[in-house]
């Protein structure tokens, strides 16, 4: 029986970038790390890619995980991706303090695509991390709920 989602992964060009973005600013935490190196045949047919070599951390906070990925084949694409594009098109933050956050991430960096919109206690926003992946910030009357 499946349970539920456990997390969401990102790949990343630069892993500290990215740690400094989601620990430092937004406030997760590292809960396990490792680097795999290049070369394990097995790893690379598991995730269907010729070089697996990776470093990851699996991120925390609350109930929520963030798996990050620095590949040692990255490939950087300088597009910034359309959400209409069939896959994952976002990761959403939950808030209970919409408009201090929405400040406080735009002053670390988010570009925000508009103001916060919707009725007041479930308003939200979408923005871009470091590099450029959709994140969106969600404020509801129960954010976690």
């Amino acid at each position: 029986m499946i349970l539920g989602m456990h997390h969401s992964a990102i790949a990343v060009p630069d892993l500290n970038k990215a740690l400094a973005f989601y620990c430092d600013v937004i406030g997760f935490e590292i809960e396990m790390e490792a680097e795999v190196p290049s070369g394990i045949d097995v790893m690379g047919t598991a995730m269907g890619i010729a070089d697996s070599g990776f470093k990851i951390r699996m991120l925390k906070k609350g109930h929520s995980h963030l798996e990050l990925f620095e590949f040692v084949d990255t490939e950087v694409v300088n597009e910034l991706r359309p959400v209409n594009r069939t896959g994952i098109t976002h990761v959403a933050l939950s808030t209970d303090d919409i408009e201090k956050d929405y400040k406080y991430l735009a002053d670390n960096g988010v570009v925000f695509n508009a103001a916060l919109f919707g009725p007041i206690s479930q308003r939200f926003a979408y923005g871009r991390d470091p590099f450029g992946n959709v994140i969106e910030l969600i404020e509801k009357e129960n954010a976690l709920a």
